[in-house]
């Protein structure tokens, strides 16, 4: 063999090397682009479902925050339906007739005066010098002041026992205690 076939040779053998090394890096790029491609696509599908789930959340938050906002809000209106109810009660009792206005005064003395309590009736009950001359002042030795209590109808007690507030507006307001759940019930039975 001479020197121009061995050069040959090993050119042509270094060409097949090269060539074999170039498919074989070829095939492990394409294997490492492969595997890369299926790790982001994996990853793809992991980010859209921890998205979805995420979105998923958001709106279930914002749905419980909306059902949330709209209960305060009946809530709120039902009570300003109920605070009319007392303030048209309230009015109605400051707008009693004389006749009956004194009827009530004496049921609520007998009910809650003590002997010898003084009556200070409040500023805007009209009827107080003919509240003083009911039968109930004497029979329990009651005494009218002078002076004169708030504003919200009826009176107060002054006793040695106690003080006690018969305001229409705390009779109003301990009704409403009692009773503002049947009465929330009566009007916005569903």
């Amino acid at each position: 063999m001479s020197r121009e076939a061995i050069i040959e040779r090993i050119l042509s053998d270094a060409d097949a090397e090269a060539e074999e090394i170039l498919k074989t890096g070829e095939a492990e790029a394409e294997k490492l682009l492969s595997d890369a491609e299926a790790r982001v696509a994996a990853r793809k599908a992991e980010t859209d479902a921890e998205v979805k789930e995420r979105v998923r959340r958001i709106e279930e938050g914002k749905a419980a925050s909306a059902r949330l906002e709209s209960k305060k809000i009946l809530l709120a209106e039902k009570r300003r339906v109920i605070d009319e109810i007392y303030a048209r009660a309230l009015k109605e009792l400051l707008a009693l007739p004389e006749r009956e206005a004194l009827a009530l005064v004496g049921r609520l003395l007998g009910a809650y005066a003590h002997e010898g309590d003084e009556v200070l009736f409040a500023a805007d009950f009209p009827y107080a010098e003919k509240a003083a001359e009911l039968k109930v002042f004497k029979e329990k030795k009651l005494s009218a002041s002078k002076e004169r209590a708030g504003k919200g109808g009826g009176f107060l007690l002054r006793g040695k026992l106690c003080d006690r507030d018969v305001s229409y507006a705390a009779l109003l307001l301990q009704d409403r205690e009692e009773h503002q759940a049947e009465l929330a019930a009566k009007l916005f039975a569903q």
